[in-house]
């Protein structure tokens, strides 16, 4: 057994039954997301468990290891030096037994737990999620939570598996494994062209004035639209006053009238191909966009990690890097 497990579990007393054991590793968990999430009520709603449940096990570990682990206050909620100690033997020690069930697991090819998977919205609705009832089918043990955002995520912070994006990663500590370039296009409606014209280029979308739907959020970075122009690519720094959060909202202004969209093919091919979006400003497409899958170094990594990814990235990648491909309604188990 390794050192780290048995120095943990020497601090129990040997007269407690198995059940306590785990209800200590339960504990330690708890802890764990505590520290990670920065909050009591954030950690009860991953683990699953009552606000009274997770105060309770944190009190439960102090009360054990004879600390204070975390200050409290009515408005946040901070590590002491103790609990800061703590926590790198804590992560150390669920690495351990989730490593040593990875190893079991692999043995009997029945992956099982929660598995905690990120990706953009158009991405996730489109390709991601159609996808989950059929892995799920094929394995029944295992749980998905799936969170949809185009805003950045942070893996460690968020407590995230994995992380499927569009883009290029910020984080050099992650693992990535590349899906495909992914085709994008400009475009917009058929009313939009009527009333404002069919701008040849990215200078014509900037001499014209043309109402360009941007994508924005907290910490975003990109600003400007990379295109490709006879000297190579370029950036234009377009304008509107069209803005949100979520590309599907862009999608829909652009449907309804109200301006020129930047969107993977695959998103909107289904809308082009029925006439319902034209493209525009075809002298300079945009450059295509990575779509790849972001995860952590971890020594034994869970199998229902590289299992979902395998299962997934097989079933997208020739429907995302195509010039014309997925339908706007995203792809089926059938493809």
């Amino acid at each position: 057994m390794p050192k780290i497990i048995l120095l943990i579990l020497s601090k129990i007393p040997s007269s407690i039954k198995y059940f306590r054991t785990m209800s200590y590793l339960d504990n330690v968990r708890t802890f764990v997301r505590v520290y990670e999430l920065g909050s009591m009520s954030a950690a009860g709603r991953d683990l699953r468990i009552s606000p009274a449940v997770t105060s309770s096990r944190i009190s439960q570990l102090e009360q054990h290891l004879s600390v204070r682990l975390f200050q409290r206050t009515t408005r946040s909620l901070t590590p002491t030096e103790q609990g800061k100690a703590f926590y790198g033997g804590a992560s150390e020690i669920l690495d351990v037994v989730e490593n040593a069930e990875a190893q079991v697991v692999n043995i009997t090819d029945n992956p099982k737990g929660a598995l905690y998977v990120a990706g953009p919205l158009g991405v996730g609705r489109r390709l991601i999620a159609p996808l989950v009832p059929g892995f799920l089918a094929q394995y029944p043990e295992v749980t998905i939570r799936l969170r949809l955002t185009d805003r950045k995520v942070d893996l460690t912070t968020e407590g995230l598996d994995l992380a499927f994006f569009l883009g290029q990663p910020e984080d050099s500590n992650l693992r990535m494994r590349k899906i495909a370039d992914v085709a994008r296009v400009l475009c917009a409606s058929p009313d939009y062209i009527a009333a404002r014209g069919n701008p040849a280029d990215g200078q014509a979308l900037l001499a014209q004035g043309h109402e360009c739907l941007n994508l924005r959020f907290p910490g975003a970075t990109e600003f400007q639209w990379r295109l490709i122009t006879p000297d190579g690519p370029k950036r234009f720094r377009v304008t509107g006053r069209y803005e949100s959060d979520d590309g599907d909202v862009l999608t829909d202004w652009a449907l309804g009238g109200h301006g020129i969209v930047m969107k993977p093919i695959f998103e909107v091919g289904a809308h082009i191909e029925a006439g319902r979006l034209v493209p525009v400003a075809v002298n300079t497409p945009p450059e295509p966009i990575q779509m790849a899958c972001l995860f952590t170094h971890r020594r034994g990594q869970d199998p229902k990690t590289r299992l979902f990814m395998d299962y997934v990235i097989s079933r997208i990648s020739d429907a995302v890097s195509a010039p014309s491909t997925a339908p706007v309604g995203g792809i089926t188990e059938g493809r």
